[in-house]
């Protein structure tokens, strides 16, 4: 998984990049990663200059390639909270994505068994095709 890291008006930090890092490792962990053509972007940001309350720092995680296409964002007022915050829901996406995948192949072959055993109908009238 080839990941891109994108600022935005804070410097990254080693101890911030060593943070994202393994917090990342989970996500590195659930994604296949058969050719390597996954892209990962992440970007780190502080969204105003002149607050002091609220939630002011957002990160972003975007998982592009092999059919996915997930996002998941979290902004809290704390930089390091944010970076667990979007950990949290990308890997809540993985997971979900996953279990649509599961659930359709079994439904696909539960449907296939019943067409084989003759019970499902196969024409678009409801019929076996004969008329």
């Amino acid at each position: 998984m080839n990941t891109t890291i994108k600022t935005s008006s804070i410097t990254l930090s080693a101890a911030v990049r060593e943070y994202l890092d393994k917090r990342l490792e989970k996500v590195r962990k659930l994604v296949i990663e058969h050719d390597g053509s996954l892209q990962c972007d992440v970007e780190l940001a502080r969204t105003t200059d002149h607050h002091r309350k609220g939630d002011i720092f957002k990160a972003e995680i975007h998982i592009v390639g092999a059919g996915r296409n997930l996002y998941a964002q979290a902004e809290r007022p704390d930089l390091y909270s944010a970076i667990d915050g979007v950990q949290k829901e990308i890997l809540a996406e993985l997971k979900a994505s996953k279990g649509k995948r599961v659930s359709l192949v079994r439904r696909s072959g539960a449907r296939l068994k019943n067409i084989m055993k003759g019970l499902w109908p196969r024409g678009a009238n409801g019929q076996d095709g004969e008329e």
